[in-house]
């Protein structure tokens, strides 16, 4: 291809309110442009890149055993009320009716309408399991879509659903999946993890996250220093904590301890460090038709609740809300000095949670229900009924539950862009659809499913975010528009000329995709618009030519190599050699 026959619109400077690299660097490097909010086009360059990764993506899929489909953008809002998503999903999900007044969604996700595809076809056991996917238009009405295509509203999404007879199939089945994405971005040339993670509005049992590392990720990774362990904050656990200093002895008492309302006072006030007191944590939960409740989580004076966590305790709830000092006094209770002791009689509360790592604890710290008073010498052993449940946000530095007991691998925060999630959904979409085949023994049972997704729009933003310096692009060999950009430093030089024309016509003789940069333009320009486009190799003939060399420029580090022209065979065989990592 020729750089003059190419559209490749590029601009010297940034657009205004860009915030990431990658959003900046696509724009001005001519990949994509922007025609509506989080609306994008994409342009030559883009699509390129857009289709390396689709088929890297698909040929992986196929080789997996999934089958390809293409299932409408557009969809009845019936199926959505059916699964029970159409109003819960929010106001992301773009609602229209058509001009017979009939009700439509544009599809942010499909697992309604492959449970109905599949619903129709599928009667029998002898037909499972069953993999579909297709490589699609999405669309999420974001309330602010802000990052370029991070965070658009119109992307492009793989999204994958399987179908199964047993939970222990599916199992199978997400654990192929889990090894086929991480052929997919190691392919991609991609530094990534694959972190456990919550499963949010889609659902279900158990759900991996595929992160790309980078700085300007939005999402909090907690991983370990020793092994391959990650996960996301609101769904990292740890090695149970177990304290350095001595457990504070003491029989069970009430003891008065005037105006202390904090966890650091109360530790100060008895010599002791937070971890042997009780934290009581009072949230508002908000669940469907304006109803909201407070729910009390109890954990150690050292550790901090995950909301995440907290929220996915609460059955029913939609969100976790703080709650006011004057909801606590209304509830009988004095903010400070809140505890377990008759807590359920005092507030006829059904919610109320205590962290895992508090299990039979003892020697503990808590507040006494009374203004000025506190319990010393808790046994929480001897309490019935308590509901325990994983309530802590890890911190840096904790053990990895994986590895730390035995390696003592110790976990640490890092930032990723969320690539591709795997999801364990079980029966919740075929239970609600009414989607059953029958079994071996002739009895209908809802198909157990499995959902796979991966951000393909997205991906050129992870990749460019990953892999950028201050000049400009720098893509992975897999996923470049063009491998090699012959730049002519003098397109009037007829021996410069003749001689980008020779390598250019060698080079895609061998294979290998090049761009002959043929314009008009000063060398500057030439050379300023390779370091943003960001291919993996330049090749100048310049006025080193004069002295029988060109001029090879690695964009990774922009180091520079001279290469000799006289014997062109053995220049070509070198070139190649050099650049064949690209294939």
């Amino acid at each position: 291809m020729r750089f003059s026959k190419l559209f490749i619109p590029t601009f010297k400077e940034a657009p205004k309110d860009v915030v990431l690299k990658s959003h900046e660097y696509l724009i001005r490097g001519g990949f994509i442009q922007q025609i509506g909010s989080g609306i994008y086009n994409f342009l030559p360059l883009g699509k390129r890149v857009l289709d390396k990764i689709k088929n890297i993506v698909k040929e992986e899929m196929d080789n997996a055993g999934a089958n390809e489909v293409a299932l409408g953008f557009v969809t009845p809002a019936s199926l959505w009320q059916k699964s029970g998503r159409f109003e819960r999903y929010g106001k992301e999900l773009l609602r229209f009716n058509d001009r017979k007044d009939n009700a439509f969604v544009l599809g942010p996700t499909h697992e309604e309408v492959i449970t109905e595809l599949v619903k129709a076809n599928v009667k029998s056991y002898k037909q499972l399991p069953l993999h579909l996917y297709q490589i699609n238009l999405k669309f999420r009405d974001e309330i602010r879509p802000r990052f370029g295509l991070m965070r658009a509203r119109e992307f492009i999404m793989k999204d994958g659903y399987s179908f199964h007879a047993s939970f222990e199939d599916l199992k199978r089945e997400f654990d192929v999946m889990e090894q086929t994405y991480s052929r997919i971005f190691t392919r991609l040339g991609l530094d990534f993890r694959a972190v456990f993670a919550d499963s949010g509005a889609i659902g279900g049992s158990g759900s991996k996250e595929f992160m790309v590392l980078a700085n300007s990720g939005e999402d909090t990774l907690c991983v370990c220093d020793s092994c391959s362990y990650g996960a996301n904050l609101e769904a990292a656990t740890r090695v149970k904590i177990i304290s350095q200093t001595e457990a504070p002895q003491a029989e069970f008492a009430k003891f008065h301890t005037p105006n202390i309302k904090s966890i650091e006072a109360l530790a100060e006030f008895f010599k002791i460090t937070p971890f042997w007191t009780l934290k009581a944590v009072v949230k508002k939960a908000l669940f469907d038709e304006g109803k909201s409740a407070l729910v009390y989580f109890f954990l150690r004076g050292s550790d901090n609740l995950n909301e995440t966590k907290a929220l996915n305790v609460v059955l029913g709830a939609n969100e976790l809300v703080d709650a006011s000092e004057d909801e606590i006094k209304e509830a009988g209770l004095i903010p400070g000095f809140i505890g377990p002791f008759a807590l359920r009689n005092l507030t006829n509360s059904p919610y109320i949670y205590f962290d895992s790592e508090l299990k039979d604890e003892k020697n503990l710290i808590c507040g006494a229900n009374e203004l000025d008073y506190h319990f010393v010498g808790v046994d929480l052993g001897a309490f019935e009924g308590l509901e325990y449940k994983d309530l802590v946000e890890v911190q840096a530095g904790d053990l990895c539950p994986v590895c730390g007991e035995s390696k003592g691998g110790k976990l640490y925060f890092t930032k990723g862009i969320e690539a591709g999630h795997i999801f364990q959904l079980g029966t919740k979409y075929s239970s609600a659809m009414e989607a059953t085949f029958l079994d071996e023994n002739g009895k209908a049972q809802p198909f157990i499913m499995g959902c796979y997704g991966i951000g393909i729009s997205r991906l050129l933003s992870a990749i460019i975010e990953q892999h950028h310096d201050e000049k400009g692009m720098i893509w992975t060999q897999a996923t470049t528009p063009f491998c090699v950009d012959i730049m002519v430093s003098n397109i009037k030089d007829s021996a410069q000329l003749e001689m980008g024309e020779k390598i250019y016509a060698a080079l895609n003789a061998k294979g290998i995709e090049c761009l002959l940069d043929d314009r008009i333009e000063r060398y500057g320009v030439k050379i300023a618009d390779f370091e943003l486009i960001g291919f993996p190799f330049g090749i100048v003939v310049g006025k080193g030519l004069e002295n029988g060399e060109i001029e090879l420029v690695y964009r990774k580090d922009l180091k520079k190599e001279s290469l000799k022209v006289a014997d062109f065979t053995q220049l070509i065989m070198q070139l190649k050699e050099i650049v064949s990592t690209c294939h």
